[in-house]
């Protein structure tokens, strides 16, 4: 075992690296990235310096733990810009507080009002088509109005 450590050279990182990357392809998950970029790291280190197998197993633990790190930093950078709409996925929850003119009147608690390109359920108090409700609630694709 000892003697296939020994002859870890920076070809066999290279290639591991660019193996583990190609595995990364296959099956995504972002985990064999970092560890062949470690690898590639220990590669490129090693054509600089010559360092033994211990010092590049060293090396090569040492930079898949500092990568785990950064790929939390990159994530949560990279993850902030989606916050920049809190109501993704949750389009019901935006519409909370916006006024609309009703489209069909609200007869025995049930109606509909025109919202963009769609048209919503909307529940409340018996009011005229036409007449502007504000949204109060929302409940799936339900949404609950008052008279504005």
């Amino acid at each position: 075992m000892a003697d296939i450590f020994a002859t870890l050279g920076t070809w066999n990182w290279l290639i591991f690296g660019f193996i583990l990357m190609a595995l990364e392809l296959l099956a995504p998950g972002v985990f064999l990235f970092w560890l062949g970029l470690s690898s590639l790291m220990v590669g490129l280190v090693s054509f600089a310096i010559n360092p033994s197998w211990q010092a590049q197993l060293l090396m090569f633990a040492a930079f898949a733990a500092a990568s785990v790190p950064a790929w939390r930093h990159f994530a949560k950078s990279a993850g902030s810009s989606s916050q920049s709409n809190p109501f993704l996925n949750r389009r019901t929850e935006a519409m909370i507080g916006r006024e609309f003119t009703l489209e069909k009147p609200i007869v025995g608690g049930t109606g509909t009002v025109r919202i963009d390109d769609t048209i919503w359920r909307v529940a409340g108090p018996d009011v005229p088509a036409g007449s502007r409700v504000k949204v109060v609630q929302a409940d799936g694709a339900s949404l609950t109005v008052a008279v504005a």
